[in-house]
């Protein structure tokens, strides 16, 4: 890995983010070649999704809707052990989530003036799971369980066919986890062809499509590579997304008594993701450092994906970064707002405290990334790319709208009306104010005797 070193330097808070590791990550490139796949698919409907899925994906698919016998035989031959760890993970996840749904309140501020919030779930929501270098049953749990929790009303899944089904399924782990999280509308369907489903809608080709495929939807979430980015960006002005998603990241905050061994396989379990995915320690021991040199010189071939990992962490997006003390170290970390955040110092509390910027902080050196990833209860759905310094992880609230109830009676209006009026007037927008005043006042448009009509109405 190579090393930046901020030793001896005072960095402004400009330089300190221009010196941070970044993977070379942008949507323009895909631009061209997603918006004729966003409008063929807005055209076509089930039509372009099977010629896209056959393009990209190398398989027709029958069914783009996949039959409900398919999700429930996924779950039958499912592998025990990996059931009971999928059902572990979502007991956790719903358990975390439950406690996540936001109340209700109001704010009582005068008599006949009171002004409530209510959270209120979004009705139809897509849920994108990748596939590719990897199945992401853990995915689908980080989407549908919060969702679920939230209490939306109409969930659907996309996801690719897998690769060695004759009939263009989904990968059976992530089926039967639809069928344990009780989803029963998942799709065929990957890729910047999916997205544009879930924005658009979809109307059907084939009989077993029926008329209508898939009914648009209000929000889509999800993970997904640069043309799924692309395309949730594409679709954003109309449709909510959770986020632009960049490749993944780790940040290690570590001291000179962290154990190397465990850094280097923290820092190999990240690059595993994606050759642009980001691993960055920040420390202010060089010994450490060389120590973590070592440790991923003997790992990193001997783990199954070496090359991968290798270029991950050879890339410019991937660093070890040396500082002058803890202080600095976690201004750095601050400024690089990872994904995934580490703490391994001997006061890890302390460091907790001073975190800004991170999706999800995993403190000390027994709750690694993985555990998030899987089995924690948090959330693995994360903002990428420095946007944790003003982005939030997937949750509960992800699926909520807080929409205010504003509740007055007239003693609680009348008591604002002439400031309302005022105020109003102020802004040159007078019929603000006179749809107020016509509530207490007999010509709120006779501006030589209103003031009059004021005081005989009490309210001045």
């Amino acid at each position: 890995m190579r090393i930046i070193d901020l030793r001896g330097q005072v960095l402004s808070r400009a330089e300190l983010l221009a010196a941070m590791p970044r993977a070379a990550m942008g949507t323009s490139e895909a631009t061209d070649l997603v918006r004729p796949i966003l409008d063929d698919v807005k055209e076509r409907g089930a039509a372009a999704l099977r010629d896209f899925e056959e393009k990209f994906d190398h398989v027709r698919p029958e069914h783009l809707r996949v039959p409900e016998e398919e999700i429930q035989a996924a779950l039958t031959t499912l592998d025990p052990e990996v059931r009971a760890a999928i059902e572990e993970s979502v007991r956790r996840a719903r358990a975390v989530a439950a406690n996540q749904v936001p109340k209700d309140f109001h704010t009582d501020l005068a008599p006949g003036a009171r002004v409530a919030e209510r959270w209120i779930p979004i009705q139809r929501v897509g849920l994108y799971v990748p596939g590719g270098k990897a199945v992401y049953p853990s995915s689908v749990i980080m989407n549908a369980v919060p969702a679920q929790a939230a209490g939306v009303e109409s969930l659907a899944i996309a996801t690719p066919p897998a690769r060695d089904d004759a009939k263009g399924l989904p990968n059976k782990t992530i089926l039967a986890t639809c069928a344990i999280l009780g989803v029963h509308e998942v799709y065929a369907v990957g890729g910047a062809q999916a997205i544009a489903m879930f924005a658009y809608g979809a109307k059907g080709s084939e009989p077993q499509d029926g008329a209508v495929l898939c009914d648009p939807v209000d929000k889509i979430t999800g993970p997904g590579n640069i043309f799924v980015a692309t395309a949730k960006s594409l679709v954003s002005a109309f449709v909510g997304i959770d986020a632009v998603a960049g490749p993944t990241e780790i940040g290690i905050i570590a001291d000179k008594d962290a154990n190397p061994s465990l850094l280097a396989a923290d820092l190999i379990g990240q690059a595993e993701h994606d050759e642009l995915a980001g691993s960055v320690l920040f420390t202010d021991s060089p010994e450490l450092a060389g120590k973590v040199q070592e440790n991923l010189a003997y790992r990193v071939p001997r783990t199954e994906h070496a090359e991968r990992v290798h270029t991950s962490l050879s890339g410019t997006q991937s660093a070890i970064v040396l500082t002058d003390g803890l202080d600095q170290s976690i201004d750095a970390a601050n400024a690089y707002a990872a994904e995934h955040l580490e703490i391994q110092t001997a006061d890890a509390d302390a460091v907790v405290k001073r975190i800004k910027n991170a999706g999800a902080i995993f403190r000390g050196p027994y709750s690694p990334v993985p555990l998030g990833d899987y089995m924690s209860g948090s959330n693995h759905v994360l903002p990428t790319g420095g946007t944790a310094r003003f982005a939030a992880g997937l949750g509960v609230h992800t699926f909520m709208k807080p929409v205010e109830v504003i509740e007055y009676d007239e003693e609680g209006l009348k008591a604002l009306a002439a400031r309302i009026n005022a105020f109003a007037v102020s802004e040159d927008l007078p019929a603000h104010g006179e749809c107020v005043l016509s509530r207490f006042v007999k010509d709120p448009y006779d501006k030589e005797t209103l003031r009059e009509q004021e005081k005989e109405a009490g309210l001045l």
